[in-house]
């Protein structure tokens, strides 16, 4: 029985913790591409997990240049983001659908 109420409590934390970890994503449309700077110029919606509630276009770092290979101006995507003391870093990027 033990082993089971640590099994539920287990479960019960991962189904608190993804749809927190799902709603990080933002999304938005790439303006512009600057892979030799290692950047990147994204028009989003709000993202509060930066604590930025409103649209904006903004021009980020990128975590790893090799991310902004095949994407292109006009892409809508999907990505993750952290400030740090230099400023905003895009961490993960994807297409959207």
């Amino acid at each position: 029985m033990r082993a089971y109420r640590h099994l539920t409590t287990a479960a019960l934390l991962v189904a608190l913790i993804t749809p927190a970890i799902a709603a990080d994503a933002i999304s938005g449309d790439v303006k512009k591409i600057d892979e030799a700077n290692g950047k990147i110029t994204l028009h989003h919606g709000p993202a509060k997990s930066l604590g930025m509630d409103e649209a904006m276009t903004m021009v980020y770092r990128v975590k790893d240049a090799a991310m902004l290979k095949g994407l292109k101006t006009g892409d809508k995507v999907k990505f993750e983001a952290q400030e740090d003391a230099s400023g905003y870093t895009v961490t993960k990027i994807e297409k959207g659908k």
